[in-house]
């Protein structure tokens, strides 16, 4: 399972529509991946049919919750800040209020939070939120209240979820649960257990309940998207134990994928996120096929050393992966692919590290997700290897692999440039007030002269500049997809 953490949603608040008949207050931050912010918009959808109403108003919570990752050790320390803060708020100012953990920390950490540290009244973990309102009564009646039990079941695909401070256009819908691949370096097996998949209808139904509220853009979310199996229910591991009726009716990743476009054309599909060895051929003609589904694929590979991909478990070599994007390449000219990638894992060499580097430049990445290994507790690179690469070269080899993505990422942005793109108007610019920003098929972020055009819209873009993050250029009309 991939975790792409983007920096500038961490922390993000959830403040919904208010419902006049709810009498108390929930406050929510979420920090991690996009599948911990879609889980707080499940969250949020069953405790407001249980009176709360959220605030971005610390004080007058009567309820707090945040929405954990464990992916790495920054992420841990963030949250044990944040609940500092909440206890001081508790302890100086609204002692009424409770205090939960949810997510991946919770699962990991479990009684630690409750019994050692008494720093929160529930924890949670993600299979159990349907259990919150029942957990809750447990604190009101001076129990401690823990949930971690994972499930094999568990999808939400009966929970609506309510929207996160969204912006009414892009919109996360989940369509996995759990990982089965046992990568060394990552948590998410232990903290969201074995993978499962949701049955399509209640995944169209999410979909078009989004398109007839004004959303233009989702985004099919799981741990590895591309291994989604729907066969009738249970784990992705008991397929082969499936009747012939339920293997003969079973839906995969392409077949959800086809069928989405085919309901909803003109909505716009991405999906994320994609792992090596699960991603089909079959995948990419669909991808071809629709102009509706983007041309952009987020295609981790943690390494270019496959003695260190066998080291850190991820089930392909270095030689498969290229081969992998090049029938991209071959079926999708134009495709936009994206990287993860970990400098300084347990035993990588020099020699590792020019095998990531001269991976890079043959796939010529558009941009990329880098970090310096982090040792988790309780992965089986915790448990087996040493943590042995000195953090002065880790720190120098990801700064070498960053600057390589930086070049690598100015020579894809400027293959645009005299270029008509089409663009989803998402919001106003961060740096003009006068312009609107959106992306393009590609995911390359876009800026233009607002003119008439509004957030929503479907614009063809006349590309004339761009830096290695954003393309620029003028408006020249509405797409067909408008």
């Amino acid at each position: 399972m991939e975790k792409t953490i983007d920096e500038n949603k961490q922390g993000t608040k959830l403040v919904l529509e208010e419902k006049k008949e709810n009498t108390k207050k929930l406050f929510i931050e979420s920090y991690g991946c996009a599948m911990n912010f879609s889980d707080s918009e499940i969250v949020a959808s069953i405790l407001n049919k249980q009176g709360y109403n959220t605030t971005d108003k610390l004080e007058e919570a009567d309820l707090v919750l945040v929405n954990t990752c464990s992916i790495r050790d920054k992420a841990e320390q963030t949250i044990r800040k944040r609940l500092q803060k909440y206890n001081a708020v508790k302890r100086d100012i609204n002692p009424g209020m409770k205090v939960g953990v949810l997510g991946c920390m919770a699962e990991r950490l479990k009684e630690k939070f409750l019994e050692e540290e008494k720093i929160v009244d529930l924890v949670v973990g993600p299979d159990a939120y349907k259990d919150i309102p029942n957990l809750l009564n447990e604190v009101e009646e001076g129990r401690d209240a823990i949930n971690v039990i994972l499930s094999k079941e568990e999808t939400y695909g009966d929970i609506s979820p309510v929207r996160l401070n969204s912006n009414g256009i892009n919109a996360f819908v989940s369509i996995t649960r759990g990982c089965d691949n046992m990568c060394t370096f990552c948590v998410v097996p232990f903290t969201r257990g074995r993978e499962r998949s949701r049955e399509p209808q209640s995944i169209l139904d999410e979909i078009a309940d989004l398109w007839g509220r004004g959303f233009k853009e989702v985004c099919l979310l799981g741990q590895n998207v591309d291994s989604y199996l729907w066969y009738g229910g249970g784990l992705k591991k008991d397929f082969e134990k499936a009747s012939e009726m339920q293997k003969a009716t079973s839906v995969d990743f392409a077949q959800l994928l086809d069928m989405s476009a085919k309901a909803f054309p003109k909505m716009r599909f991405r999906f994320s996120t994609s792992n090596p060895q699960d991603m089909h051929e079959e995948v990419l003609h669909i991808i071809a096929k629709h102009q509706n589904v983007c041309n952009y694929i987020h295609l981790p590979v943690q390494s270019g050393s496959t003695r260190i991909l066998k080291e850190m478990n991820r089930q392909h070599t270095r030689e498969e992966y290229m081969t992998l994007v090049d029938k991209i390449k071959q079926i999708i000219p134009d495709c936009t692919i994206s990287q993860d990638m970990i400098t300084g894992f347990p035993t990588e060499t020099e020699e590792d590290h020019q095998d990531t580097l001269s991976l890079m430049r043959y796939v010529r990445y558009d941009f990329g997700y880098m970090f310096s290994y982090s040792e988790r507790p309780g992965t089986m690179a915790a448990r087996k290897l040493e943590d042995d690469v000195p953090e002065e070269v880790k720190k120098r080899r990801l700064q070498e692999i960053v600057d390589l993505q930086q070049e690598l990422s100015l020579e894809r942005t400027q293959r645009f440039i005299g270029k008509t793109v089409e663009i989803l108007v998402e919001r106003e610019s961060k740096k003009s007030k006068e312009e609107w920003s959106g992306r393009n098929s590609e995911n390359m972020v876009t800026v233009f002269p607002k003119e008439n055009y509004k957030p929503g819209d479907f614009v063809m873009v006349e590309v004339h500049d761009c830096s290695s993050a954003t393309l620029k250029g003028k408006a020249i009309g509405y797409s067909k997809m408008q």
